[in-house]
């Protein structure tokens, strides 16, 4: 029976280990001020889900080290829902982020953002008035148009070397105009009108030099916040496949160790009943 209270509360140790960096998968996302700090809804079923294995692991080494079976069953009851709930959490971030990517430009590293490309609850939610009022305005705060400038021992950087720079999604959406508008590069967040617009893109008619405003209306730059969460949910999900696959495995063996302690358990009374048959405490003469 120690000994399988001793895997139980090695087992729960590990399980609260393995909640660390699902807490952190979490917080990393709502540290990202580039994206996810201005949607914040969506890192707290991370953060919740973390939280939770914390807790129940706990719940569970204290079962283990005081031969607490309730909490042991507690542990059991919880981690069970606790799995099935990151389970849904790993669909659920594959199918909002199932489609939408950024295009490849002719003559450019960078891609360009398109909101068509994109579809879905995480769309809704990204474009919806309300929600886009505040993530426009935390993009425009973080500053993340102002670092994209670049200088070279004092030198600005010149069209071609700009148009051969990797840039995050957000920075190609936000900070610049959709490439199709035929706009002159002037430095990378001045464009000036080549000539006639060209195309039919709204996007093309919403950019504007003013640092306040660029491109954080269009829908380019929609894409952009789309495509960037695309990227953050997508690396957590790899973390927390891992983890859920660790968890599983940590679960079962916790399984049939409890179930070996309610064994043990069960035995132990009708052993002690043959036990005080066989050595009578008195004798008649």
């Amino acid at each position: 029976m120690r000994t399988s209270n001793n895997l139980i509360g090695l087992v729960n140790f590990l399980t609260f280990l393995l909640s660390i960096p699902i807490l952190g998968g979490g917080i990393w996302l709502s540290s990202r001020a580039n994206s996810t700090d201005c949607m914040r809804f969506l890192q707290w079923p991370l953060i919740v889900i973390g939280i939770s294995i914390m807790v129940v692991s706990l719940a569970g080494i204290a079962g283990a080290c005081y031969r607490n079976k309730f909490l042991m069953w507690i542990y059991l009851f919880v981690m069970f829902f606790v799995i099935a709930a990151l389970i849904a959490f790993i669909i659920f971030a594959y199918a909002v982020t199932d489609k939408g990517s950024g295009r490849f430009v002719m003559n450019r590293r960078y891609l360009d953002y398109y909101l068509g490309d994109y579809s879905g609850w995480l769309k809704d939610r990204v474009t919806d008035d309300g929600n886009w009022g505040q993530i426009a305005s935390c993009v425009r705060d973080s500053g993340v148009c102002k670092k994209i400038r670049r200088h070279l021992n004092g030198v600005p950087e010149t069209p071609q070397m700009f148009y051969f720079r990797k840039l995050t999604p957000i920075e190609s959406g936000c900070c610049k105009p959709p490439t199709d508008c035929g706009y002159t590069y002037m430095n990378e967040t001045v464009w000036v009108p080549g000539g006639e617009i060209v195309g039919s893109n709204p996007d093309c008619m919403l950019w504007n030099n003013d640092q306040r405003l660029l491109c954080y209306q269009c829908s380019s730059c929609k894409a952009g916040v789309l495509g960037s969460l695309k990227k953050s949910w997508r690396k957590v999900s790899v973390i927390n496949i891992v983890v859920l696959i660790i968890l599983v495995i940590f679960y079962v063996i916790a399984y049939a160790a409890y179930r070996n302690v309610k064994r043990i358990d069960n035995d132990e009374p009708a052993g002690e009943a043959r036990m005080t048959k066989s050595h009578p405490s008195h004798y008649q003469y």
